[in-house]
Parts: structure tokens; sequence; C-alpha cells
């Protein structure tokens, strides 16, 4: 009996280490980077006006079925430390969605938009990651993504999540 309970006890622990690392590369978070726009279409211009880093975005998505989260605090950044923080709330609803757009312009629940005040580009048109940090300071997702490797037809656009 002692075998079997031994046996029994190994076996639930190898299934649940066995489950640890496979859940790891997943992240719990309802909110997940849904795609981006990391090449602008045209030829890249950082000018506030008439520029075109309002046409670089991320879109975000709140994949939860039942809780609203709010953006509010919130940390989107680079491989190389450029970082946006959500400074105001922004709530998005099951399956809500908002575009991060560089650029300057109005902040719009309705129009799921948040611009990052700032007509820098923040993400390289070669290769990047692209990491979702919690305001607790946890990732919520991260994706790395290359031109060659992700963008088969060469749109600038990349889908992590459906």
């Amino acid at each position: 009996m002692r075998h079997v309970l031994a046996a029994a006890s190994l076996a639930g622990a190898l299934a649940v280490s066995t489950a640890g690392p496979a859940q790891a590369t997943e992240y719990t978070s309802a909110l997940k980077l849904k795609g981006v726009q990391y090449d602008a279409p045209g030829a890249d211009s950082n000018r506030c006006s008439g520029g075109n880093t309002k046409d670089e975005y991320l879109t975000i998505k709140n994949y939860s079925r039942t809780a609203t989260v709010d953006l509010r605090g919130y940390v989107v950044k680079d491989a190389t430390g450029n970082k946006f923080t959500f400074p105001a709330s922004h709530r998005l609803e099951p399956g809500d969605y908002v575009k991060l757009r560089g650029g300057r312009g109005t902040d719009s629940d309705a129009g799921n938009v948040v611009y990052r005040q700032n007509c820098n580009f923040i993400w390289n048109n070669d290769k990047d990651t692209i990491y979702l940090v919690k305001p607790s300071g946890s990732r919520a997702d991260v994706h790395s993504y290359t031109k060659r490797a992700n963008d088969a037809d060469g749109n600038g656009y990349i889908s992590f999540h459906g």
C-alpha cells in the first residue's frame, strides 16, 4: 500500500511540476497584446505636425469574459527601455480593446484610443520586444518580433492574439 501511495504521490507531484512551466510561458492577465503596427505606412517622419507616428500603434485587448480592467498605471515598454505609462483611467470592458498610438491627440474611451503624447517612434522596424506590465510590476504579456520572421506580408503589422 505504501508503494501505491508513494507512486500516486509522485505522479501527482510530476503532474504539478509539468503543468507549471507550460503555464509560465502564457501570462494569466486578462490584458494581452493583440497586435502591433510596428512600421507606420509611408516614410517614417516623427515630426509632430505632418509626421506619421500616429500611424504606429499597439492594440491591447481585455480577453476576460467578466472583468473590467482599468489601464491606469499599466506600462508598455520596448527592449531598450522606451516606455509609456497609462496616466489616467481608461476602462476596458470584457472583449474591449484600446489602440495606443504615437503622436499627439485626445484620448477617447469611446474611440478606443490613447495617445502617447510623444512624436517619436517607439517600435523598431526590424525587430523589438514589447512588454505590457501591470501596475504591480508583474508582466501581463510579452512578445518579441522580427520583420523577417513575423511579418510575412510585409505590411508592418503583426498579430499576437486573435
